[in-house]
């Protein structure tokens, strides 16, 4: 029976996966051999499902990954609109405007996200009086704001200048020019790579749990400390980050086709 060449090449990039996968199983295996480790693999679904009362509940891994979920999606919306401020900003023709946005950007772009998450804990947190949850969403939505708002600010220059001038010449005011003509046309340059953003801030949300929220890498590191199934715990958290980042990234790249075709 002769393959396409299509089909051959897919199978061809299988057996290579298969093979690099088996590789690193051996690896894995042999190192864990080498320094005595004792796996417990058995011991991971109770941390991800239990059975209370006969019903299936959530187990702290899972708890954690809801967390994440929620920090992730609340931080993406708070960096979509600061990102979408800052834009707007920096194409403004007020000067003190784009200054205040060029020293946003420069000042976060250029420190690292887990510093800005201990200045806003231990400096702002206790002025503003909010908690540990807000203050993580706040230093993250701050923090991809910044790179949002580049994403934004070429989803919009990427707009014919034809438009402008069209919305000019039926008398729109800036305002209704950018709501009605210029959003709408940029979106389409917006969306694929503000989604891929999601997936950059799922995994920088692991930095919170370094001021005891329980998202899921605490959990983890909770679960290791009191258990200490180091690799068995630590494998399962990637995996589960590897799992909902594959899945953001489908949904970035299936609305970058609907949105070339439409």
């Amino acid at each position: 029976m002769k393959w396409s060449p299509r089909v051959e090449n897919r199978l061809v990039d299988v057996a290579k996966f298969v093979v690099v996968l088996t590789a690193c199983a051996y690896l894995l295996l042999r190192g864990s051999a080498g320094i005595g480790y004792n796996w417990q693999w058995q011991t991971i679904p109770s941390y991800l499902l239990t059975v209370d009362g006969g019903h299936l509940r959530p187990g702290p891994l899972l708890r954690g990954l809801l967390v994440t979920l929620e920090i992730t999606f609340f931080s993406l919306l708070l960096s979509a609109l600061i990102g979408l401020g800052v834009a707007l900003l920096r194409l403004s023709g007020s000067f003190v405007g784009r200054l205040l946005a060029r020293v946003y950007l420069e000042t976060i772009r250029n420190t690292p996200l887990l510093v800005q998450i201990f200045f806003l804990y231990f400096v702002m947190a206790p002025i503003l009086d909010i908690g540990r949850f807000a203050t993580g969403v706040l230093a993250l939505s701050l923090f991809e704001g910044a790179y949002a708002s580049e994403i934004i600010r070429a989803g919009i220059v990427a707009v014919p200048i034809g438009q402008w001038e069209a919305a000019h010449a039926l008398g729109l005011r800036s305002f209704d020019t950018y709501r009605a003509v210029i959003i709408p046309q940029a979106m389409r340059r917006i969306l694929p790579p503000l989604t891929s953003q999601a997936v950059s801030l799922l995994k920088d949300s692991a930095l919170v749990s370094t001021i005891a929220v329980y998202e899921l890498t605490m959990e983890g590191r909770t679960i290791i400390a009191e258990t200490f199934l180091t690799f068995e715990v630590w494998f399962t958290v990637a995996a589960i980050y590897l799992v909902v980042a594959l899945f953001l990234s489908f949904v970035a790249d299936q609305a970058g086709k609907y949105l070339r075709i439409s």
